[in-house]
């Protein structure tokens, strides 16, 4: 046996050992010579205190109740909002779960197979978990964030099981993903594929990341030519001195005649030899 040198009682301790012992390898393959060797003390202590294992699982069923119902309540209260906001970075009900507790907990996989029995206090969270859904699609939709659909019971049910998705399936997700998908990396990429399908469906492409500013390249001095700007081609009236062709402002009205260039030379009405001819 070993002592006990944090301040629980002894029934905390029996209890949490139990917990983890039931998350990590289910309530049913566990015995109570495992859950005493684990929190310290005798078979007999742990069936003084819970009677039974059947009462020992009920005692972590109502702890886990409690617990959850605890982060419940934050995210119904006057800053449950907040929580829920994409833009504070609460980007799904599993998340803010993950967020409220430390890495090792053993909460999130005995959640896992607590929602999967076939219990009363399976039934009762489910029950808490869907009007919270049913709550939160609510608020969206009266601020113009959402909407209920034509089926608001089945659009809550659907957002909370694709929540409760990756509590459910995290060990498997988090094989073929590569990434814990709870874990801050895992939020990193999980969460513009989620919001992207639920703001536009699977035909949306999640918004690319804006492009990080280019470094400070040095300025060509004042006066300086461009040299795209000369290799383009140069219209003829963009040239200095140039007349720029006319161009009828009504439709149908005819072109004028083409003017000759003029010429700096006087004009002679008998032809460039004179009147008499060329001479001989």
């Amino acid at each position: 046996m070993r002592s006990i040198e944090d301040d629980r009682t002894t029934r905390a301790v029996i209890r949490d050992e139990a917990l983890r012992l039931f998350a990590e390898h289910g309530p049913e393959t566990v015995t109570v010579r495992q859950i005493a060797a684990a929190a310290g003390v005798s078979a007999g202590l742990v069936v003084h205190h819970f009677k039974s294992k059947d009462g020992l699982r009920q005692e972590v069923d109502r702890y886990v109740l409690a617990a959850f119902g605890a982060m419940l309540g934050e995210l119904t209260g006057p800053n449950g909002e907040d929580l829920l906001d994409p833009g504070a970075g609460g980007m799904s009900l599993s998340e803010v779960f993950a967020r409220h507790l430390p890495a090792d907990s053993p909460l999130p996989g005995y959640l896992r197979r607590l929602l999967l029995a076939d219990t009363e206090a399976a039934r009762e969270l489910f029950r808490r978990l869907f009007e919270l859904s049913r709550a939160a699609l609510d608020d969206l939709a009266a601020a113009g964030l959402a909407d209920r659909g034509r089926d608001p019971v089945v659009r809550a049910a659907f957002l909370l099981a694709n929540d409760l998705s990756l509590f459910l399936l995290r060990d498997r997700l988090t094989e073929v993903v590569g990434v814990d998908p709870l874990s801050p990396d895992g939020m990193t990429r999980w969460a513009p594929e989620m919001l992207s399908i639920y703001a536009a469906g699977l035909g949306a492409a999640p918004q690319p990341p804006p492009a990080p500013p280019a470094p400070d390249a040095p300025q060509p001095p004042a006066g300086a030519r461009d040299p795209e700007a000369a290799q383009r081609p140069q219209r003829p009236e963009d040239t200095p001195g140039a007349q720029r062709p006319h161009r009828p402002e009504h439709p149908g009205e005819p072109e004028p005649p083409h003017q000759p260039e003029s010429s700096t030379e006087p004009h002679n009405p008998h032809g460039p030899h004179g009147p008499q001819g060329p001479t001989a």
